[in-house]
């Protein structure tokens, strides 16, 4: 017990004992600075230093621009600029998966690629969960005058008015004999104009090119998209001069004239209007003859 209370007096005698810190000017030996110091002294200013230290620290980490610059740090205008941002992506990959969806629609019908079934599948799908017994097919006598009534005005008549309404100016594609006319029954929904070989093939006005490939049918297609619905449709090429998501101009060349594809007979043109999604027939808008 004695050898404990001696061990620990002597160790307090050291933290307090006094020592003299002193620096010297090394040519003279003069005093230039001198310290009085003890081991308990030193051991609190290195306390002390290291809490100043690492508070300091602290608040340059929380309340400071320095803190972006520490690997795992972000500052939160950056978090709030990447959830923006990322937000706007998701909202674009939307407008752009749709579309694509409505140009992927309207390449299939203007080439050729629906066929019946694409078109009646919901129906077929759709009906086979009806049972014909529960359906009463019979028109009831609003009805039979309404399709009376229909069956009296042109079938396109409504569109024709909507294209006129919209005070376009068509620019004929290029001019030439019309060598098949447009012709519902036989879903001819185009004029096929006769014109000679590398003749130049011009927008018929302001619009963005949808579609701009080749189809085994007909050939090298251009399709370009205009102002109010109205879509034209270029077939037969021997050359395409735009690619899909050029902008043309009324009168500007688009494509070369040709005879490429399955369904062709000759050099020529074969030009669609779309309104819609219904198709008009281009001769009630475009005087193709010279």
């Amino acid at each position: 017990m004695a050898k404990k209370k001696k061990t620990e007096r002597k160790l307090s005698q050291k933290l307090i004992h006094k020592y003299r810190l002193v620096i010297l000017n090394e040519n003279t030996f003069e005093e230039k600075i001198s310290f009085k110091l003890t081991r308990l002294n030193v051991i609190s200013l290195t306390a002390l230093s290291t809490f100043l230290l690492i508070t300091l620290t602290i608040l340059l980490i929380a309340f400071t621009p320095l803190r972006e610059y520490i690997p795992g740090y972000s500052s939160s205008a950056l978090k709030e600029k990447a959830t923006r941002l990322t937000m706007q992506v998701d909202s674009l990959e939307s407008v752009v998966d749709r579309n694509n969806a409505y140009y992927k629609s309207i390449r299939k019908v203007l080439t050729g690629e629906v066929s019946d079934i694409d078109q009646q599948s919901d129906t077929i799908l759709n009906t086979n969960n009806i049972s014909p017994d529960n359906v009463d097919f019979s028109a009831s006598q609003e009805e039979k005058e309404l399709r009376d009534e229909v069956e009296k005005k042109d079938k396109f008549n409504l569109l024709e008015s909507a294209v006129r309404q919209t005070q376009m100016n068509l620019f004929p594609p290029v001019n030439g004999r019309i060598s098949a006319e447009y012709d519902v029954d036989i879903k001819h929904y185009a004029v096929d104009i006769v014109t000679e070989k590398d003749t130049p093939i011009k927008a018929t006005a302001d619009g963005t090119v949808i579609f701009s490939d080749w189809t085994p049918n007909t050939g090298y297609v251009l399709i370009i998209e205009h102002s109010f619905g109205l879509i034209s449709a270029y077939k037969h090429n021997a050359e395409l001069l735009k690619s899909q998501g050029d902008l043309v101009k009324t009168g500007e060349v688009i494509a070369i004239a040709g005879n490429t594809g399955e369904l062709t007979t000759g050099t020529h043109l074969h030009f669609e209007l779309w309104v819609d999604g219904y198709p008009v027939n281009p001769r009630d808008y475009i005087t193709f003859e010279d």
